[in-house]
């Protein structure tokens, strides 16, 4: 199989070492955006597929390379899918002051005090695009069941990791060694939906 070069919409080196992990079956070499001097793309959308598109379109117009993006976040039964496209940004456009994952996990559990209901899902959807104007872009999405606990527990991972416990592994996210949580988590499976569809292409 030939190899392809893809631009990485992100400049996230742990998302390129994940990725490239698992793309590299289908011939694929990711290069981050930076490192080819492209912008970040603004995020305006309600919709985790539509920010996915719309970053994925911005790296592969600027270079002209086939690009992949995703976004991805928390999604919270209770508070009505929130936080959502905004989880890494949840408690700085709630409260103002700046991003952070303390002030994130800390309105979060607020949110959530006295409610039984805790329930939530960890979404990643991955956008690849062979082209700028590609009319049949490969959409996937990973869906990661989990609930929300009180008190943070581990100390891997990042975001709400701390708080994310999947009770059929009896442990949350920051528990989990990174090898276990990168063949569970919802980004491994949606990368692994994408690996699918690429060798089905031939690699696309």
């Amino acid at each position: 199989m030939s190899t392809r070069k893809v631009v990485l919409a992100s400049n996230n080196r742990g998302k390129l070492k994940e990725f490239s992990a698992i793309l590299d079956a289908a011939g694929i070499i990711m290069v981050p955006q930076g490192e080819l001097g492209v912008s970040e793309a603004e995020e305006p959308f309600c919709t985790f597929v539509e920010n996915a598109l719309t970053k994925a379109r911005h790296a592969s117009s600027a270079t002209g390379l086939a690009a992949l993006a995703d976004d991805s976040g928390l999604c919270v039964n209770a508070l009505n899918g929130a936080p959502g496209v905004h989880s890494a940004r949840y408690a700085m456009l709630e409260n103002g002051g700046e991003k952070s994952d303390r002030e994130n996990n800390h309105l979060l559990v607020s949110k959530l005090a006295g409610i039984t209901d805790r329930s939530a899902d960890y979404i990643a959807v991955l956008v690849y695009v062979r082209s700028a104007d590609d009319p049949r872009p490969l959409i996937v999405e990973g869906v990661w069941h989990g609930q929300i606990v009180d008190e943070p527990r581990g100390s891997n991972g990042f975001g709400y990791d701390p708080y994310f416990y999947l009770p059929d592994l009896g442990q949350t996210a920051a528990q989990m060694e990174p090898s276990v949580k990168n063949r569970h988590s919802h980004r491994a499976q949606a990368l692994k939906k994408l690996l699918h569809s690429l060798l089905e292409q031939g690699g696309a």
